[in-house]
């Protein structure tokens, strides 16, 4: 996980305590602030016990779609390529020597899809994790903080101080507060998320701004959302 760790300052010491007012409306729009945006360039960090995946890419949030280059971290190559999703399948293109960065362009020939798991791999709860943290509307800010959301403390992320919150428990997955943490900029602006998967001893990482965004274009047999 030490592309979670680089460069970046700890939390500074203070909370666990509940969110103010003006946290919880922060952490109400910050996904808003996504689908806003249109899409967001990520790097997606999937822990492994056999070792990790990175995924750099973009995640379209109003097509709710995702596409990105994936790269093994401590271990071989095998699982190397590009990689689109959409909330239910997984579109694969490997590669034997994968690039830095995925070509704006995708090839339009070479893919593999298989359905989105729902369980049991890390990887496909990183895509629909990543994919989930944008949404067409805000969230209720005056039930956050009854729902268990609170404040850790403050930090910076690639030189954006932030706050530093986790969310409220989930309505379908009851005593879950706590499981998604937030790096959020004084404006809603999302710059990192760590969720705990049940899976894996670490937990997945999300950073948002690591490169350029490049709009996402679809590979043949996927259709947007809009």
């Amino acid at each position: 996980m030490a592309a979670f760790l680089v460069a970046d300052h700890e939390p500074e010491a203070g909370g666990p305590r509940t969110v103010t007012s003006d946290e919880a409306n922060r952490l109400a729009i910050t996904r808003f602030r996504n689908y806003e945006a249109h899409g967001r360039a990520v790097t997606i960090t999937v822990p492994g016990t056999a070792g990790g995946l990175t995924v750099t890419g973009s995640v379209d949030y109003k097509g709710e779609l995702g596409y990105g280059v994936v790269h093994g971290i401590g271990r071989d190559t095998s699982s190397d390529g590009l990689v689109q999703w959409t909330a239910d399948s997984v579109f694969v293109h490997p590669m034997a020597n994968a690039p830095a960065h995925a070509p704006a362009s995708p090839p339009r020939s070479g893919w593999y899809s298989r359905p989105l798991q729902s369980s049991g791999s890390a990887l496909d709860t990183a895509l629909s994790i990543a994919l989930g943290l944008g949404s067409d509307r805000p969230d209720n800010a005056e039930l956050l903080p009854q729902n268990g959301a609170a404040w850790w403390g403050r930090g910076e992320v690639d030189g954006h101080p932030v706050d530093v919150m986790t969310g409220p428990t989930s309505r379908d997955r009851p005593g879950t507060a706590g499981n998604v943490r937030y790096w959020v900029g004084s404006d809603g602006t999302m710059y990192r998320v760590r969720v705990s998967v049940s899976s894996e001893s670490e937990p997945v990482v999300i950073d948002f701004d690591t490169q350029k965004y490049v709009p996402v274009t679809p590979v043949p047999g996927v259709t947007p959302a809009r």
